[in-house]
């Protein structure tokens, strides 16, 4: 049987291209990318699931007058299984970043173009390529009358890129689609040989510190207080100190030890000649999860004091954005069943990761529901001349088949 539904995902590849070339037409930009978000894309993907045999859809819509039609789509596909015990869900996002400079580009990002084995444009592998594989394990299965041993969802959700507000945190806070014990896997992210499994994301920190002194002319520092030296102190220090303090590795990330980095800082004054009374500073923190943000932050406050003492000012604390979530266990059922199917589909050995960026996954993990990250892919997205290699989709495609088997 996983011989039939691997030779029909195989020998469609020409769908699963028409299926990027409508995806990337429609742009699915949110509001605060300055987009009219999904609803657009929604229709036309479901329409296309429709005229592909899937008879099963719902639509679970966020309310955001930002948006066209006044809401954010979130669209779930369902092929009842031999077993209702629990659902395979297979989650992408319809919505896509912006172009950035058009000039980077190579070809019109919001037209598909085929070369080499490649789709070039704006989404193709960011989530459309988890889409598409999505679909075409699944249409094999509702093509060919076969059912899967577990029913399958697919689930195309909202407003990823900016947050989720409309997307999947909506759909754990409003509705009860997902039930415990449910596996979760989310393509959206991976290497390129579909080899490693992301079970964990670090904690995040984004934090600013605002330093007053008092604002003096250049050749009188002596009348003033220069709130750009205390600054810089405090970023030397803040460095130093958060990364011997919180000092713990894990070889499951990579890196594989908490990063504590400056990032932006504000303009302050407006000639060379003025010695600055404000200094606005922000860092970028991946903290390994064996850590409280909360921890790190009292840290912080106490190395911010010292520099006040030290240098005469001021300085507040204020954390931008902190997110947190437990990871997935190792040996949780999908972990098994997905490094199974890779093993079974290409005789490939699976390594389970960790990373410092976030993902929707965090979202299901802090409400109990186990799920992995995981394609194969370049990591082109966000880039000019993002690409989706169509092997690659079909690969996963014939992964996720072999899931669904069982």
């Amino acid at each position: 049987m996983i011989e039939k539904v691997k030779a029909f995902i195989e020998q469609n590849q020409k769908t699963y291209i028409e299926l990027e070339k409508l995806l990337t037409s429609h742009k699915a930009l949110a509001p605060e990318n300055g987009g009219d978000g999904e609803k657009e894309k929604c229709e036309a993907l479901e329409a296309f699931l429709r005229s592909h045999g899937f008879s099963c859809l719902e639509r679970y819509d966020a309310p955001d007058e930002r948006a066209a039609g006044g809401i954010r789509p979130n669209l779930v596909a369902t092929i009842p299984g031999k077993k209702d015990d629990y659902s395979i869900w297979i989650m992408a996002h319809m919505d896509v970043v912006p172009t950035g400079d058009l000039s980077l580009w190579q070809t019109d990002p919001w037209t598909v173009v085929e070369k080499d084995g490649r789709l070039y444009g704006r989404g193709v592998e960011d989530n459309q390529q988890g889409l598409c594989s999505a679909f075409a394990s699944a249409w094999a299965f509702v093509s060919l009358g076969i059912k899967p041993e577990h029913t399958v969802k697919l689930l195309f959700a909202a407003d990823e890129e900016v947050g989720s507000t409309y997307g999947v945190k909506y759909l754990i806070e409003q509705t009860s689609i997902f039930k415990k014990g449910d596996v979760v896997i989310i393509p959206d992210g991976g290497d390129s040989e579909g080899c490693t499994i992301e079970i964990a994301e670090k904690n995040l920190l984004w934090i600013t510190f605002e330093t007053i002194g008092k604002q003096c002319h250049g050749s009188r520092p002596d009348q003033g207080n220069n709130a750009c030296l205390a600054g810089s102190a405090l970023a030397l220090k803040l460095r130093d100190g958060l990364y011997k303090t919180f000092s713990e590795r894990d070889e499951m990330f990579d890196p594989p030890y908490s990063t504590f980095e400056p990032t932006m800082r504000q303009k302050n004054v407006d000639g060379i000649n003025i010695i600055p009374g404000q200094d606005v500073l922000s860092f970028d923190c991946r903290i390994l999860p064996c850590y409280k943000t909360s921890d790190v932050i009292s840290k912080m406050k106490e190395i911010a004091s010292e520099i006040e003492n030290e240098y005469g000012v001021k300085i507040s604390v204020k954390p931008v954005h902190e997110a947190s979530s437990v990871p997935t266990p190792k040996d949780s059922p999908v972990v098994k069943k997905l490094s199974a199917a890779i093993k079974a589909a290409w005789n490939q050995e699976t390594k389970i990761i960790g990373i410092g960026g976030g993902t929707v996954g965090a979202e299901l993990r802090n409400k109990g529901f186990d799920c992995v990250v995981w394609s194969t892919l370049d990591e082109t997205a966000h880039m000019p001349n993002e690409y989706c290699i169509v092997q690659n989709l079909v690969k996963d495609a014939v992964t996720l088949a072999y899931l669904m088997l069982d």
